[in-house]
C-alpha cells in the first residue's frame, strides 16, 4: 500500500464524485490534506467542510476550502492555506472541472470560455502557485483531471475536449521543466459514477465504475515513490492504460501526390513517442529517406 505519511496534498473538486475519493483515500494512506470546493449553495452544508470533517472523524488531518477553483485567486490562496496548517505542501491534485455537450453553432464565445476558465485555468492557477514551492519540496508532484474527450474528442464536446487537450499539453511542457527539480507532473483521464457520468453509463456499468476504484492510482502519483512524468494515465474500475501522443514515420510528397502522401501519412509505420518537441524535430529531419506515396 503507497504510503503518504507526513505529505501534504491540495485536492480541487474535493467535495464529491472523485475528487472525495481521492481526498478520503488520501487522507487514510497519512497525508494532510486541503479539500476544496466552491460553497455554491450557501443554504446547504459546504461538502468541502463535510468531507474535511470526515477525514477528521476518521483520525486524519484535513482543512477546508470553499473558494471556486476558476478564481485567479484560489490557486495562492490554497497554497498559502496548505502552508499555513501543515507547513508544507508535497503535491497537488487538480480534478475540479465542469463537464458541457453543445455543438459550436450552439456554443457562445463566454460559454466556451467559461468552459477554459474552470477546466484549464483552474488548473493552471494552482499549478502556477504551487509550483515554487514543489520545487522546493523533496518530491514534488501534481496531477490534473483530463478526460478521454480531450484525447480523442467527441460530438458537442468542442469546449470540453479542448479544455482537457490544453491540460495534457501542460502536462507535457511541465513535465520538461520539472526534470530538474524532481517535480512530476501527469494527467489522469478517470472513467468513474459520478453526478457529471451516471446518465451516460450502461445499465450494469455503474457498479464497476466506483469512483474510490481510481484513488490509488492517484494515490501512488502524488508519492515519493512516482517515477514517471508528463504522461496521461487512463484508469477506471481497477484498470489503467497509458496514453500517447504518437508520430508516424515520414512520407514525400510533391505537388501532385499530396492526397496520396496524406493517406499513406495516416497509415505509416513505425509510430514513435519522443520525449519533447526538440526530439521530434529532431528525428523528422535526420536526413533518412521518407516513405513514398503509393
Amino acid at each position: 500500500m503507497t504510503s503518504l505519511r507526513d505529505r501534504v496534498v491540495i485536492v480541487t473538486g474535493a467535495g464529491k464524485g472523485l475528487g472525495r475519493a481521492y481526498a478520503l483515500d488520501l487522507a487514510a494512506r497519512g497525508a494532510s490534506v486541503v479539500a476544496n470546493n466552491r460553497w455554491a449553495d450557501r443554504s446547504a452544508p459546504s461538502s468541502a467542510e463535510a468531507v474535511a470533517a470526515e477525514i477528521r472523524a476518521a483520525g486524519g488531518r484535513a482543512v477546508a476550502n470553499i473558494d471556486p477553483a476558476e478564481a485567479p485567486e484560489t490557486g495562492e490562496a490554497l497554497v498559502a492555506q496548505a502552508l499555513a496548517e501543515f507547513g508544507r505542501l508535497d503535491a497537488v491534485v487538480s480534478n475540479a472541472g465542469v463537464p458541457e455537450t453543445k455543438r459550436l453553432h450552439r456554443q457562445t464565445r463566454e460559454g466556451f470560455q467559461r468552459i477554459f476558465d474552470i477546466n484549464f485555468f483552474g488548473a493552471f492557477h494552482l499549478v502556477q502557485a504551487a509550483w515554487p514551492v514543489l520545487s522546493e519540496a523533496p518530491a514534488g508532484r501534481i496531477v490534473v483531471s483530463a478526460s478521454s474527450a480531450g484525447l480523442h474528442g467527441g460530438d458537442g464536446m468542442a469546449a470540453y475536449a479542448s479544455s482537457k487537450a490544453a491540460l495534457i499539453g501542460l502536462v507535457r511542457g511541465l513535465a520538461v521543466e520539472g526534470q530538474p527539480r524532481n517535480v512530476m507532473i501527469n494527467a489522469i483521464a478517470p472513467y468513474a459514477v459520478t453526478a457529471m457520468t451516471e446518465q451516460h453509463l450502461a445499465p450494469g456499468l455503474a457498479e464497476r465504475m466506483d469512483p474510490a476504484a481510481v484513488a490509488p492510482l492517484v494515490a501512488w502519483l502524488v508519492s515519493e515513490d512516482c517515477d514517471v512524468s508528463g504522461q496521461t494515465l487512463v484508469s477506471g474500475g481497477g484498470r489503467l492504460r497509458a496514453a500517447f501522443s504518437v508520430e508516424g514515420a515520414p512520407v514525400a510528397f510533391d505537388e501532385g501526390r499530396v492526397g496520396a502522401a496524406v493517406h499513406a501519412a495516416l497509415g505509416a509505420q513505425p509510430r514513435e513517442t519522443y520525449a519533447d518537441a526538440h526530439q521530434a524535430f529532431a528525428a523528422f529531419m535526420d536526413g533518412r529517406p521518407a516513405l513514398a506515396a503509393t
